[in-house]
């Protein structure tokens, strides 16, 4: 475990919640996209123990696809952001997870409630563009809104907070 601290640069205790955190939700979503992928093979009802087997077979591939990956990612950005502890780059990474999914989750009835639905637009692939563009639109801004609120939910204003004057400068937006 102080290995694990060391590496981490975790002081306190309470920071062990991050990686905590990561452990859960990249479990999660291997679990999600497992899940969906050997249901389109294998039918839940009619063959439940091999279902389950794969799943498992699935999840530990996926999870550890997925962890190498983002411990990659940790190198590849550790110089470009600007942190004191590695372990607030755990705390991004699940700030960033949450707005993207909760912007996208947001956007959807958002659209029905202003009288956007995928019924409103004619079939073809005007209708389905036209849709989708409105969609983007609507999720850019709640995505910016979002951000700062998990950024600061997870103790990165301050990181949070300058990308977002970055993008918005990127964007010309700001000067």
């Amino acid at each position: 475990m102080n290995a694990f601290k060391e590496r981490w640069e975790i002081k306190n205790n309470w920071q062990l919640i991050f990686p905590f955190l990561g452990i859960i939700a990249l479990l999660y979503t291997a679990y999600l996209f497992s899940k969906n992928i050997i249901r389109s093979f294998i039918d839940r009802q009619e063959h439940k123990i091999l279902y389950y087997a794969l799943v498992v077979v699935a999840v530990a591939v996926f999870y550890y696809i997925m962890l190498r990956f983002f411990l990659w990612c940790f190198k590849k950005l550790e110089g470009k952001w600007v942190t004191d502890y590695r372990w607030e780059m755990i705390a991004i990474f699940i700030a960033f997870a949450l707005t993207g999914t909760s912007s996208v989750r947001i956007a959807k009835p958002l659209l029905e409630w202003i009288g956007f639905t995928r019924t409103v637009f004619p079939d073809g692939f005007l209708g389905g563009s036209l849709y989708w563009i409105l969609r983007i639109i609507i999720i850019l801004p709640i995505y910016q809104v979002l951000l700062i609120i998990f950024g600061t939910l997870v103790g990165q204003f301050k990181f949070f907070w300058e990308f977002e004057k970055k993008m918005f400068r990127r964007m010309r937006i700001i000067k």
